[in-house]
């Protein structure tokens, strides 16, 4: 599920649900670095993956991410092998990447307490890149093909708006538009996800090869849960009828 709260408590109430995986996301969302923090402290112990979505492809954002301790990134709006490749160098350290070196200041690093950190910080991290263009479905296969890409994600709300159907997830070129990703993915072995809150579109993508589905939200629930008390116990407000107009 989605953690959209910014919320360390909330972080740790959805870690302990029995989900699988967490997404912490802060391109949507209203988290920064202090409070990405708090939640992977928070969560830390828990038997439970977190994700944490960066608010842009950027190699200075990845860098902070990953010295804080990110170890799955999942990367916004990539539409291209190059900026897939671009991802990923961000995540490495030179010669086979860009990450700018400060791992005695790093959490990640655990301040320089983990043994030859710099030489298999690669290993530690996994990168998932977001398709949702229509560009980016035609690229998927280019895409897959980058070495170090781990997984893809299908976005279908902003695929949607990409295809000229803004709002509607559900429609029928959209769902055949990740089912085809799907299906590239499998094809080059790697896992795929997509986001799904109706439960009858999740499952037809876990039927169809989808490997991990964001199913709901923290703010989503609550939000839910909370017109549902109101709409139980506050009176709807009395409307009165419109006056009859006088006849004639």
């Amino acid at each position: 599920m989605w953690v959209c709260s910014g919320s360390p408590l909330v972080a740790e109430l959805c870690a302990g649900s029995g989900l699988d995986w967490l997404l912490v996301d802060a391109e949507h969302s209203p988290n920064g670095l202090e409070s990405i923090l708090a939640q992977l402290q928070a969560v830390n112990g828990y038997p439970v993956h977190v994700l944490v979505r960066p608010p842009v492809n950027d190699t200075v954002v990845i860098k902070q991410y990953l010295d804080l301790g990110v170890q799955n990134l999942l990367i916004p709006m990539v539409n291209s092998a190059a900026e897939a490749e671009s991802a990923v160098a961000a995540t490495r350290y030179p010669p086979q990447g860009v990450r700018g070196v400060g791992s005695a200041l790093a959490r990640a690093a655990r301040w320089n307490r983990i043994p030859d950190y710099l030489a298999r910080a690669g290993e530690t991290v996994s990168v998932t890149v977001q398709i949702e263009s229509t560009a980016a479905v035609e690229a998927v296969e280019d895409i897959l093909a980058v070495d170090a890409v781990d997984a893809i994600f299908l976005g279908p709300s902003d695929l949607a708006a990409s295809m000229g159907v803004l709002g509607q997830q559900e429609h029928p070129e959209v769902i055949a538009a990740v089912e085809r990703c799907l299906t590239a993915a499998k094809a080059a072995g790697k896992p795929a996800g997509v986001n799904a809150f109706n439960e009858g579109t999740a499952r037809g993508y876990l039927a169809a090869g989808a490997s991990f589905v964001l199913v709901g939200a923290d703010v989503a629930l609550l939000a839910r849960g909370s017109e549902a008390l109101a709409a139980k116990y506050v009176p709807s407000p009395v409307v009165e009828p419109a006056e009859t107009p006088a006849s004639y």
